[in-house]
């Protein structure tokens, strides 16, 4: 997968989320994860999505991606074990999962493109 920013394109190592069982557990009791990698959660359909952090040792930037893979926003350095619920605030197609900090280190903004085959450009 490819997050294309003002900054440059970067390259991330992903594992695919695409069961509710997969979706459910994510990355919870993981105590460690790469800055190349990620987790990304993929929907069928565009829908409106809810996280938390439960059982989650990992801070994360989750970054909400619409559709045609466009960021449409990003929950920055999110806290370990907490269940405040974290809204996509519209129908995404996708949200992806990245070690907390990413987001700043790339420069990644609403607007961005992502690229990866379960997006379809030009919707």
């Amino acid at each position: 997968m490819v997050i294309i920013t003002s900054s440059g394109e970067y390259k991330f190592n992903v594992e695919i989320a695409a069961t509710p069982a997969d979706q459910s557990r994510g990355l919870m009791f993981r105590r460690s994860m790469a800055p190349e990698n990620g987790m990304l959660f993929v929907y069928p359909e565009a829908q409106y999505v809810s996280m938390w952090m439960r059982n989650t040792y990992l801070s994360l930037d989750m970054v909400f991606i619409l559709p045609d893979g466009r960021v449409h926003r990003i929950e920055k350095r999110t806290e370990p074990h907490s269940e405040r619920i974290i809204e996509s605030g519209a129908r995404i197609g996708a949200v992806l999962e990245l070690v907390a900090g990413t987001a700043e280190r790339i420069n990644l903004k609403a607007g961005d493109k992502v690229r990866h085959p379960h997006f379809k450009p030009g919707l």
